[in-house]
Order: structure tokens, then C-alpha cells, then sequence
């Protein structure tokens, strides 16, 4: 699942190309390397006890409601919370009620572009690739904004995830790019995570201790 290497993207004469953009192997290795070392030292300090992550939780939430205030008509793309994510479901039922469209990542392939889906509170889910729960039924929609998990963030606001590399290669896709947010747990900063040519640095990214971080 988890391919740094290769932006999570097939490879086309990986010698020379790497999803278009030309790429020297053992620099590619070096990153990929550093980045999962960096990714199992972040998780490892992500690991909080119930009370502490309820409470960076609801600091997290109490942040973001000023960032990206509910509006009718308005679609946010969020994510369903894996690996000890931040859970943003609490926000995203409300934000729905107010009524902003809430949208969902839908893996279709391994190393596809996501789809963003549809979700409400009482729809129907279904287990995707990778596990992972994603509305059952839908057809893609344009986000306005994208939420992203953090597992960490550099001074360029370039984004460390889970390796798969599905935002970088999503968002480098859309015509008109959405308004892009990280948001993850206090102590997720990092000075670089050596940005690669596919990589694509997030907008703002906001963390439990109320930083917040502007391109």
C-alpha cells in the first residue's frame, strides 16, 4: 500500500520517468527511506490515551470551525479516520446539518486518482480497498475544500501520509484545485520531508495546539 518511491504511482521506465516526472532512483530510495523512519517515529508519538486524544480532538474541531465555516451548498471533502487519525465525524455531522456537503475519499484502484463520494450521517457504508469504510453507493464529486490527515507537515506545508501517495496524485489532477487543509495532532512538524516532483503541498494545515499554518 505504501510505495514513497513512487508517489504510490505505476512506474513508466522508473529508471528515468516516475509518473512523468524524471526522477534519480537512489535519490527516490534515500527519501523513500527517510520518510518511512519519520513515519513510524510520528505515529509512534500520535499514540494518546482516550482522555488526551478526546481532548486534542475537540481543540482540533474548536480550530477548524473558523477555518472552514459551514455554508449551504458548500462541499467539503473529509476522511473516515484510520490509524489513529484525528476523528472529525462529530464536526462533519454538524457542519452537515448546517448544511455543507460532506464528501468522502473513495479509493477505486491502487494507484488511481480517489473519487470523493457523498456521505450523510445515515448513509450506507461499505468496506473499500484497503479496508477502509466509504459510502456504499455515489457518483464523484468536485470538492470546494479537502481535510487530509496529517501524520506530519513540513515548512513548505508538504504533507507526510500513510505512503500511498493518493492526495498528491489526486489533487495534482484536478483542473481547479480545491482549498487544500492538513490537519493532524501537536508534534507532527517537521522541517522537510524532502519533497519529491510529485508531491503537492497543502494550503494551511492546522494542529490540536492551535497552530495553524498558511502558504
Amino acid at each position: 500500500m505504501e510505495e514513497d518511491s513512487a508517489g504510490g504511482s505505476p512506474a513508466c521506465f522508473a529508471h528515468l520517468l516516475v509518473d512523468g516526472h524524471p526522477v534519480d532512483p537512489e535519490t527516490a530510495r534515500d527519501v523513500a527511506r527517510f520518510r518511512r523512519a519519520e513515519r513510524a517515529r510520528l505515529l509512534k508519538l500520535r499514540t494518546l490515551c482516550a482522555d488526551d486524544r478526546e481532548r486534542a480532538t475537540a481543540c482540533l474541531i474548536e480550530g477548524l470551525d473558523p477555518i472552514v465555516a459551514p455554508r449551504a451548498g458548500q462541499t467539503v471533502a473529509v476522511y473516515w479516520p484510520i490509524r489513529g487519525e484525528p476523528d472529525l465525524r462529530p464536526w462533519m455531522c454538524r457542519v452537515h446539518e448546517a448544511g455543507t456537503q460532506i464528501l468522502l475519499p473513495v479509493v477505486t484502484a491502487k494507484d488511481a486518482p480517489l473519487e470523493f463520494h457523498t456521505w450523510s450521517p445515515d448513509c450506507r457504508m461499505a468496506r473499500g480497498i484497503w479496508n477502509i469504510l466509504v459510502p456504499a453507493s455515489g457518483e464523484p464529486r468536485r470538492p470546494d475544500v479537502v481535510i487530509a490527515p496529517l501524520v506530519g507537515v513540513d515548512e513548505t506545508l508538504h504533507r507526510l501520509g500513510n505512503g500511498g501517495g493518493y492526495y498528491d496524485r489526486t489533487l495534482a489532477r484536478i483542473e481547479t484545485p480545491p482549498r487544500t487543509i492538513g490537519v493532524g495532532f501537536a508534534g507532527c512538524q517537521l522541517p522537510t520531508i524532502y519533497p519529491m516532483p510529485w508531491d503537492v503541498p497543502m494550503d494551511e494545515a492546522l494542529l490540536s495546539d492551535g497552530t495553524h499554518l498558511k502558504r
